[in-house]
């Protein structure tokens, strides 16, 4: 039987594929230029496109006031855009009304020891959690039941970033045919890919228990995939 030889050959061999980790990071910002963006003291840890938030001290403690990701690395320094920080938003609870300042402290690679995951098929899915053990995976049934819900089988950026949201995941990893990645859940730049092989059969929209994922007329942008590898490479291409 042919399997995704995921097994990466499992994923470029199995002790490479459990090393992929990337250590929350934190720097205080050190300047912030006229176009919003900030300054930190770049770090191995982080790589274009890992993301974060920003913490600010009131008095007696600190609150996450933003989002930031890395948009550029260059003599020592690494560049952050901000971005709203609606993770943890509430009809109830208002927005943070706290802009970042110099001296608030960024904290990258927020919640990257935990990943949604997409797989073709359970025996690729039982090969990944065996590759990385020290990856904390949501379980796609998660992800499947949302899906089944909302009558949405063609799962899109959009929604897999309010799954990582309510999930506290800060990465995404995905399968296909000759590669499969790990990207941030939030800008979707791929921090590691992986030379996989084939695919032997697939499970649309992606591995879960869940099986009535379907679509309603009255849904527009609600439609079955019909190509799975073509689908997930267009959650990585830039004009997404």
């Amino acid at each position: 039987m042919k399997r995704f030889a995921l097994i990466l050959l499992l994923f470029l061999n199995y002790a490479f594929a459990a090393e992929f980790h990337l250590n929350e990071y934190r720097a205080p910002i050190i300047s912030i230029d006229d176009d919003g963006t900030a300054t930190i003291v770049d770090s191995s840890e982080i790589l274009v496109g890992s993301s974060g938030v920003v913490l600010h001290k009131f008095k007696t403690e600190s609150s996450i006031i933003a989002r930031v990701s890395v948009i550029s690395k260059s003599g020592g320094f690494a560049k952050l855009r901000f971005e709203v920080f609606d993770t943890l938003a509430q009809p109830a609870l208002p927005l943070p009304g706290v802009a970042p300042a110099v001296g608030d402290t960024a904290v990258l690679n927020y919640l990257y020891n935990r990943s949604v995951i997409v797989v073709p098929n359970k025996e690729i899915y039982e090969e990944v959690l065996a590759a990385f053990p020290n990856m904390i995976f949501i379980h796609p049934d998660i992800i499947g039941a949302y899906l089944s819900y909302e009558y949405k089988p063609n799962p899109n950026r959009d929604v897999f970033r309010k799954m990582c949201s309510q999930s506290a995941a800060g990465l995404i990893f995905v399968a296909m045919d000759g590669r499969s990645v790990f990207a941030d859940c939030q800008s979707f730049k791929i921090l590691k890919e992986f030379k996989t092989g084939e695919v032997e059969y697939y499970q649309l929209p992606f591995y879960t228990r869940v099986s009535d994922i379907d679509t309603v007329f009255w849904k527009f942008n609600s439609e079955h995939i019909n190509n799975y590898d073509a689908h997930y490479e267009r959650l990585f291409e830039e004009d997404e």
